[in-house]
């Protein structure tokens, strides 16, 4: 009798002595692991494209003590207008109907917005190509990005060009750099459109993901004009061409109409119809994104097809099926051929003129 009651005082001791050190373990500051959002990364865009796709959804997640975009935090004390819920902007639509921002001017505080990722304290890659004459460009674009582009933010222009010597020297502000990147020439124009998948794949993988956490795809032969700033950052952020915003039909839309093609879309569905010449987020998305239109119009070659518009045929047919996290309006890239209508509060950026048959390698056909 005293043996079996002397197990009993063990065994609840041990009980009592394990509670106790559960207790102290919580008290000192542990916590108990969360799961990973990273779990999100096996999702497949949709099931026609499974097996091209692989290997861009694997192992693509940033590791658990990479850099995270942080919570909507703000210092005490700034200085700003009062939100209201009963006026802004009547004349557009804010919001797409999978419930994220469409932002145009007017629909959002420069100030607090800043504030918000300038204590988040990202750095932003921006990827340009420059081959053949559209070196030229180069100039402008830097210098009134230097103006205009997410200034006091550390931004980092990645020149993707054949002419390393025609790269012209800017002043750039504090945090701010240059990093030049030579590729091989292209006899077409085409050619160069696609290779930027190709490159810009290759420099992400071997660079650019150690050196930044949101990166954008610009065109080179643009000017910016007014503020570009942290309201544009996202997991994923894309702009309303210009020439389909208002009243285009979905089935209007210039989407590859072709099912031989990787970047298909048939008649009856889509959201927007977005452009190539501006994208950005988060550095991760991006890779899957950018990878994806390459490997995309890579089985298209080997079919002997080309998309309609290249890349952003590819681009429309993945945001189809993979929401972006915001919208831009088409502030974010006008066109100097244009006229600018009155829901254009602002121009941030436009294309520039410019004759086609004279800086495109094969005359612009």
């Amino acid at each position: 009798m005293l043996r079996y009651i002397s197990r009993t005082h063990i065994l609840v001791s041990f009980a009592f002595l394990l509670i106790l050190l559960g207790v102290i373990y919580v008290y000192s500051g542990y916590t108990i692991p969360s799961y990973s959002l990273c779990q999100q990364c096996d999702d497949i865009p949709e099931p026609g494209v499974k097996d091209i796709l692989t290997d861009v959804w694997m192992n693509e997640c940033p590791s658990s003590g990479g850099w995270r975009i942080g919570d909507l935090k703000m210092q005490a004390g700034l200085k700003y207008a009062q939100p209201s819920t009963q006026k802004g902007r009547t004349d557009v639509n804010a919001v797409t109907n999978w419930n994220v921002p469409l932002v145009w001017e007017g629909t959002f505080d420069p100030v607090v917005i800043d504030a918000i990722y300038k204590k988040m304290d990202p750095r932003v890659a921006v990827v340009v190509f420059a081959v053949g004459k559209y070196t030229r460009f180069l100039e402008g674009f830097l210098v009134s990005g230097e103006k205009y582009f997410l200034v006091d933010f550390r931004v980092t222009y990645y020149i993707f060009t054949d002419h390393e010597k025609e790269v012209p020297k800017i002043k750039l502000g504090k945090g701010r750099n240059i990093t030049v990147l030579p590729i091989p020439s292209a006899t077409r124009w085409q050619d160069v459109v696609f290779g930027r998948m190709k490159w810009a794949t290759i420099a992400i993988d071997k660079q650019i993901r150690n050196e930044a956490d949101y990166l954008f795809m610009m065109d080179i032969d643009s000017v910016f004009h007014d503020r570009f700033g942290a309201e544009s950052l996202s997991h994923l952020s894309v702009v309303l061409h210009r020439g389909y915003y208002k009243n285009t039909k979905r089935d209007q839309f210039p989407y590859e109409r072709r099912p031989q093609s990787k970047a298909y879309i048939p008649l009856g569905e889509g959201d927007y119809y977005y452009t190539a010449a501006v994208w950005g987020g988060n550095l991760e998305e991006m890779y899957k994104l950018v990878k994806y239109c390459y490997m995309q119009s890579e089985e298209d070659a080997k079919n002997k097809i080309e998309a309609v518009w290249q890349e952003e045929s590819h681009l429309n047919k993945y945001l189809l099926y993979n929401k972006p996290t915001k919208v831009l309006s088409p502030e974010y890239l006008w066109s100097d051929y244009d006229q600018v209508p009155a829901d254009i509060k602002v121009v941030r950026i436009s294309q520039l003129i410019k004759n086609y048959a004279e800086v495109r390698p094969n005359g612009g056909h």
